[in-house]
């Protein structure tokens, strides 16, 4: 008689989705847009004279900017965390 060969199921891959990376891509695309906005708009003091003269846009567009980096970093962070727990508790159930 043949013997049949033991095929394995393949375990599920879980998959891992991280909030972070998702607003950090929204706040540095928006803080792009608004810094860029605000740099254009830099010799225009008619566009900020009830803003007591501050580039509101270039101001706020930088902090949305950093913010989203910040968040952009930790989720990649966060990532990369995640997968090398993963791929040590694989190996220890492997054993």
């Amino acid at each position: 008689m043949a013997k049949k060969a033991v095929v394995k199921a393949a375990e599920p891959q879980a998959v891992h989705v991280d909030a972070r990376t998702g607003i950090g891509m929204f706040f540095t695309l928006t803080g792009t847009i608004l810094t860029a906005f605000g740099v254009a708009t830099r010799d225009n003091p008619g566009a900020y004279a009830k803003s007591l003269g501050i580039d509101a846009n270039l101001w706020w567009g930088l902090a949305l900017l950093v913010f989203g980096i910040v968040m952009l970093a930790l989720g990649r962070r966060g990532q990369t965390r995640e997968q090398a727990t993963g791929n040590r508790e694989r190996k220890t159930r492997n054993k």
